[in-house]
């Protein structure tokens, strides 16, 4: 017997089905980088709210949309809140390391941002 979907229910890739390329795309965006930054930095499920970002509501939106259809972030609904969680055992799995050099190398960036380097969207991470 088949179910309906609930309209609540967000659809993830399964972990055999996330690429590296578009993980890599959609680390690549200063804003989808510090909504992942700060997922790891917290080690908690956060609510779309936690985020305190530079860019309009809608545009939020699609940036957990990209993080979560490229398998980089889970996102559930517990009770009206949106909870998302980094995916970081699928992704450690799929590709050793890449996280933490990602995570490294971003925060790296943002301190040479913060020390009066190129302040652009970069040092939005």
């Amino acid at each position: 017997m088949t179910t309906t979907t609930s309209p609540r229910a967000l659809e993830h890739p399964a972990r055999d089905q996330i690429r590296l390329e578009v993980v890599l795309h959609a680390l690549a965006d200063p804003v989808r980088l510090r909504i992942v930054r700060d997922m790891a930095r917290e080690g908690a499920e956060l609510s779309c709210s936690y985020f305190d970002l530079p860019v309009t509501k809608s545009t939020t939106t699609h940036h957990f949309r990209v993080l979560r259809e490229s398998g980089v972030i889970r996102q559930v609904y517990r009770g009206t809140a949106k909870l998302n969680a980094l995916r970081a055992d699928d992704l450690d799995a799929l590709f050793p390391g890449l996280l933490d050099a990602v995570l490294a190398a971003a925060g790296a960036q943002a301190g040479r941002d913060d020390e009066g380097g190129y302040g652009g969207a970069g040092g939005a991470a």
